[in-house]
């Protein structure tokens, strides 16, 4: 069986993953995305943005003949060219034979089976820091090109926004790349899959992802509580706390004693398990604040679309509701092109100050912290910046700090969708948008730019409505302390 970079790469960030791209059934794969394939785009233009800098060779051989693939990238490097452009380099381990083909090979000083040169490998990262996923895939790159030249080398990652290459110690990685190689051999050669474990934030991009929640589903699997992380699975399993029920049923203080938990940790994990076993919201006693959170005669709701790529803020929408006059209004203030940012800036700035007294309702941190962004760019005074962010309200922060629900996920759709919200294009996701706004400002096809609008509007109302309903919840949960302690 082969083993290559692109294996224990997906190994580190997900052992399944591994097993099914090796031995899985091809037919429950996902279909490709469209950010998905935005991102394998922008990766091979990063690719050869990087590659333009150097004047390479690559090796000639017949396509999937990997042996003379190998002889050929050999004969370059008995050469001594500058530099080899994925070249093929073979291997063995544990009777597994391993493949290395690094983005480039580039000469260096030294001394090797060639002569007085050497290579070292060279990876095209993406990413912007050198993560531990990257280090070890280029040790293993390293590795397997000892073998060839029969000296130890360096390694480099060229990762997007940098200059230079990032210097792996590739001695510190060692022991880590070696134990990576022979824990995916022993994952490849079991006799089933390894458990399954949906991380959102990990899973959501890859094209085993309807397969494996339709198994955690059925399996009512604890990955998919809000707040459990392979690091509490782990810790709760160690404790015989494997269901939804034991875990419903467990005395939080035991799991205080655990060394990623804490007291709100625990507390509100078993209430969250409670919560979908009874299929009702929970109150947190510890977070209720009433003050925080209120009907006001004007609101705002505030929700942004970004292109993170461009580091562009490119659609500021804000939904003015005006319960006095009983009027809803919408406004979207977009960037058709990206050199518009500071003029929906000013847009957006010169609406709220027209409702000086008005909260601004928003969904999690992105908003705050793009809105400081914003001001800084710009050069913003001050005082004018400080004025709107004190009229802040996170609406996530206020309900998760209040109530647990029967939902896997604390994202606004999760929470809106269970309140009976839907948004008018189904497809449409922050992440879709991404796509859509690059193809906008590569067609110009302005159907694309009304569906991003639709979206964000709706992403406004669906704030809204989460922020009602919490009102409501502790409005209600309030009266019924009240009518509790009049007893």
């Amino acid at each position: 069986m082969l083993i290559n970079a692109e294996l224990l790469l997906q190994f580190q960030r997900c052992k399944r993953r591994a097993f099914l791209d090796t031995r899985g059934d091809r037919s429950q794969r996902d279909g490709v995305n469209d950010l998905l394939l935005k991102i394998q785009q922008d990766k091979i233009a990063h690719q050869k943005r990087v590659l333009a800098e150097f004047s390479y060779q690559q090796p000639s051989y017949r396509r999937g003949d990997l042996q003379a693939g190998q002889a050929a990238t050999i004969e370059l490097m008995q050469q001594g060219v500058k530099c080899i452009h994925q070249g093929v380099l073979l291997t063995t381990s544990e009777g597994y034979t391993l493949l290395s083909r690094p983005d480039l090979l580039v000469k260096q000083p030294g001394n090797s089976c060639f002569g007085d040169w050497i290579y070292v490998p060279a990876t095209i990262e993406m990413g912007k820091r050198p993560k531990q996923e990257y280090q070890v895939i280029a040790t293993y790159h390293a590795y397997v090109l000892s073998q060839i030249q029969q000296v130890n080398s360096n390694a480099w990652i060229l990762l997007r926004g940098k200059e230079a290459g990032y210097f792996v110690d590739v001695p510190k990685w060692t022991p880590l790349m070696e134990r990576t190689v022979s824990e995916c051999i022993q994952s490849l050669e079991a006799p089933v899959a390894p458990e399954v474990f949906i991380s959102r934030q990990r899973c959501s991009l890859c094209h085993w992802y309807n397969s494996c929640y339709a198994i955690a589903q059925s399996q009512r699997h604890l990955s998919l509580l809000p707040g459990v992380t392979p690091i509490r699975y782990a810790q709760l399993q160690s404790v015989n706390i494997n269901t939804l029920e034991s875990l419903a049923q467990a005395n939080p203080q035991k799991l205080e004693n655990l060394s990623s938990f804490d007291e709100k940790v625990a507390y509100k994990l078993v209430l969250q398990a409670q919560s979908i076993l009874e299929n009702r919201p929970i109150a947190l006693s510890y977070g209720l604040n009433q003050d925080s959170i209120f009907n006001s005669p004007v609101e705002l709701y505030f929700d942004i679309e970004a292109q993170p790529d461009l580091h562009l803020d490119y659609l500021l929408g804000v939904l003015v509701v005006d319960k006095q006059n009983n009027t809803e209004k919408f406004y979207s203030f977009t960037a058709e092109k990206p050199e518009d940012e500071e003029y929906i800036w000013q847009q957006f700035l010169g609406l709220v100050s027209q409702y000086p007294e008005a909260p601004i309702y928003h969904f999690c941190i992105y908003e705050f912290d793009t809105v400081k962004r914003l001001a800084k760019l710009y050069g913003t005074p001050y005082t004018t910046v400080e004025s709107v962010l004190n009229r802040f309200v996170d609406v996530y922060e206020e309900l998760i700090h209040s109530v647990a629900l029967p939902i896997e996920s604390y994202a606004l759709k999760a929470i809106a969708r269970w309140l009976g919200f839907e948004w008018r294009d189904k497809e449409a996701s922050g992440a879709q948008c991404i796509y859509w706004y690059d193809k906008w400002l590569k067609t110009g096809d302005r159907a694309l730019l009304e569906v991003i609008q639709r979206y964000n509007e709706d992403d406004c109302y669906a704030t809204r409505s989460v922020k009602e309903w919490l009102v409501k919840f502790l409005q209600t949960f309030s009266t019924s302390l009240d009518r509790g302690s009049e007893s």
